[in-house]
């Protein structure tokens, strides 16, 4: 993986920066903690200029966003409350959820597709309920674009000051994000158990 980043951004430069940067959010595996690092250092060495690679990295990054969001729009509120009208309640969802979690993004969804692009574990995906809470595709750019320039900008300047060592980023940033996903994860397991137990209450009543 590191020899085809590295000969990636080596033939195509800014270009190969801004195709990594998309195919990242595509397909997760590929991660941006070795790309901008990468990238970085590559400055250090006076291949590249800070403001393009900057320019490269978010704009391969936002374009990548735009995949997710729509697959979030396709799915859309019809097919996920048909579906929670017929499975919901086996994790003790209900229409109820649905117009709650709209109301909640309405409120929230420009800060949370923000920092969202700050988290690793969870910045791809974030596209998806913002496409389908219908986040209007201009402010989701927008947000997205400041998260992923402040995110771009943190990973190249810290391969810029890591040097030959850009490739500590990931293995810092790896157990990060293990710790975030683990986090949603007992969230979510949390708020789960929580339902069912509201649930059989209000039955057993």
């Amino acid at each position: 993986m590191l020899d085809w980043i590295t000969n990636t951004v080596a033939s195509l430069g800014y270009v190969g920066i801004a195709l990594l940067m998309l195919l990242e959010n595509l397909f997760p595996p590929i991660p941006s903690e070795l790309i901008m690092p990468l990238a970085g250092f590559a400055v250090r060495q006076s291949q590249l200029t800070w403001p393009l690679v900057i320019l490269a990295g978010t704009i391969g990054s936002v374009l990548g966003t735009l995949p997710w969001y729509y697959v979030g729009k396709l799915v859309g509120e019809k097919r996920l409350r048909r579906w929670i009208n017929r499975h919901g309640k086996w994790l003790s969802l209900s229409d109820s959820d649905i117009d709650r979690s709209k109301s909640w993004f309405r409120k929230y969804g420009g800060a949370v597709v923000l920092f969202g692009r700050l988290l690793p574990a969870i910045r791809t995906y974030i596209s998806v309920p913002a496409g389908f809470q219908e986040m209007s595709l201009l402010p989701f750019l927008l947000y997205s674009i400041v998260g992923t320039l402040l995110w771009v900008g943190l990973l190249g300047y810290t391969g810029f000051i890591l040097g030959q060592n850009y490739q500590l980023v990931k293995q810092f940033l790896g157990p990060i994000s293990l710790i975030v996903l683990v986090v949603i994860l007992g969230a979510f397991g949390i708020w789960f158990v929580r339902r069912r137990r509201k649930t059989r209450r209000r039955h057993r009543h």
